[in-house]
C-alpha cells in the first residue's frame, strides 16, 4: 500500500482551515511535527553513522519525512538524478533520453530532453507525466520542472475537431501512471 504523505499533508491543512479554533488545531499541528521532527533527527543521527540512514531513504514515506525535517541524506539534486534514473529505461525503450542541466537554489530544476524525445510531439506529455512526476515524488521541495526540448500541444479552438471541454467542466487530478501506458509516435518504440 502507498502511503501519500503530500495529501495527508493537505489534508491536515484543510482540518487545521476548519476547525473552530484554527490557532489551536494550527498549534497542535506545529507540536506534533515538531516532536516527531526531534525525534527523526536524533534516529538520523544514529542511523547516518551506521549507514541505516541511506536504507531508510529509500522507503518513499520515509525519504519524504526526512526532506521534510531536513535529515535526508541526499541533497535535491541528488535525489533529482534518481529519479531521472527511474525514467530513463523509458525514454531509452524510445529512443529518447534527458539531461539534467541543474537545480537553482529557488528549487526549479532544469532539464532537456534528447534523441527522439527532444521535439516529439508527445514531449509535453513525456515531460510533465513521468518525468515531472518522478522528480516530485523523489524531491518534492522542487518548486518547478522547466524542460527544454518539449512542444506546446496545439492551442484549443481553430482545429477541425471542435472538441473542447464543456463550460464548467473541471478536470480531475490525474492518478500517476505507469509508465506502459503512455504513447511514443516514433514508429518501432516500445513502451
Amino acid at each position: 500500500m502507498t502511503y501519500d504523505v503530500g495529501a495527508t499533508g493537505t489534508r491536515i491543512e484543510r482540518l487545521v482551515a476548519e476547525s473552530t479554533d484554527p490557532a489551536r488545531a494550527d498549534e497542535l499541528v506545529r507540536l506534533l511535527v515538531g516532536l516527531y521532527g526531534e525525534a527523526l533527527t536524533r534516529i538520523a543521527a544514529v542511523a547516518r553513522d551506521t549507514g541505516v540512514l541511506e536504507r531508510l531513504a529509500a522507503d518513499p514515506v520515509v525519504s519524504e519525512l526526512l526532506v521534510v525535517h531536513d535529515l535526508h541524506p541526499r541533497d535535491t539534486t541528488q535525489r533529482v538524478t534518481a529519479a531521472l534514473e527511474e525514467v530513463r529505461p523509458y525514454l531509452g525503450s524510445h529512443a529518447g533520453g534527458v539531461e539534467l542541466l541543474g537545480v537553482d537554489d529557488d528549487g526549479v530544476v532544469r532539464l532537456r530532453l534528447e534523441g527522439t524525445c527532444h521535439g516529439c510531439p508527445s514531449s509535453t506529455v513525456t515531460a510533465t507525466t513521468a518525468i515531472e512526476t518522478a522528480v516530485r515524488r523523489a524531491a518534492p521541495e522542487v518548486t518547478r520542472v522547466d524542460v527544454e526540448g518539449t512542444v506546446a500541444p496545439p492551442p484549443v479552438g481553430g482545429n477541425l475537431l471542435q472538441i473542447q471541454p464543456t463550460p464548467g467542466y473541471v478536470a480531475a487530478r490525474l492518478p500517476d501512471l505507469p509508465l506502459s501506458g503512455l504513447e511514443c509516435p516514433v514508429p518501432g518504440a516500445r513502451p
